[in-house]
């Protein structure tokens, strides 16, 4: 394989340099001849490097439906998604955050991710494997939270 200087008929001026160039390049070529790259021991499998899953289907289909209320349509209450103000009468989904969203814009956001466009609070999801995953985030923050907390006690 050529180097990147042979190829453009220049001098590297930095030693470093044309070391950099050179790997650039030849990352470019794999990834342009569609060879195999080895990252590692990264993994990719795991939920900290996806997106989340939909929100599960029951818990869509039971979301409450409730009527906009004078007070809220005075207040110029908008859904997140549209932008546009919910009117008074009007029948709308409530997420368990409490936010307020049209049927047809929270609907299909929810079929491709099961959080709130607006908090990110998360909904249950179909996937069991995704749900042990939060259950095991939830228990790394804690436990990090008790550790502060033990530190902080040792400390004062």
């Amino acid at each position: 394989m050529a180097s990147y200087f042979d190829e453009h008929n220049c001098e590297p001026t930095v030693p470093e340099e044309q070391y950099r160039q050179n790997a650039l390049l030849e990352l470019a070529r794999s990834l342009l001849g569609g060879m195999d790259i080895d990252f590692g021991p990264m993994d990719f499998t795991d939920w900290d490097h996806r997106l989340p899953p939909p929100a599960s289907k029951t818990v869509v289909e039971n979301l409450p439906r409730v009527i906009v209320t004078p007070e809220q349509a005075d207040t110029a209450l908008k859904c997140p998604v549209c932008l546009l103000e919910f009117e008074e009468g009007e029948t709308v989904r409530r997420l368990p955050c409490e936010h307020l969203f049209h049927s047809a814009c929270i609907l299909p956001w929810l079929g491709k991710t099961n959080s709130c466009p607006l908090c990110r609070d998360e909904l249950p999801t179909d996937i069991p494997e995704y749900e042990e995953y939060k259950q095991d985030k939830v228990r790394r923050q804690q436990r990090e939270h008790r550790l502060e907390y033990l530190h902080g006690a040792m400390y004062t």
